[in-house]
């Protein structure tokens, strides 16, 4: 093989490299996006559902309401 040939691979490799970086930290960066998304989704699931059983207990029973013509 020739030197320019052995430079031109050795660029394209460079580059090859240099892209297989970037793609890694993109993906590192969406899986930090991701876990913190989880963790928020997982404190609103969890209020939601104490809101819940919090306005299920506030409920009066149907022998507690007053009737209607009341």
């Amino acid at each position: 093989m020739s030197e320019a040939r052995f430079i031109d691979l050795e660029t394209k490799l460079a580059y090859q490299e240099h892209a297989a970086q970037q793609l890694s930290d993109v993906v590192a960066s969406q899986q930090q996006q991701i876990d913190t998304l989880e963790t928020a989704l997982r404190a609103l699931i969890e209020r939601v559902n104490s809101l819940s059983l919090q306005e299920g207990e506030a409920k009066a029973t149907p022998a507690e309401e007053v009737p209607p013509h009341y």
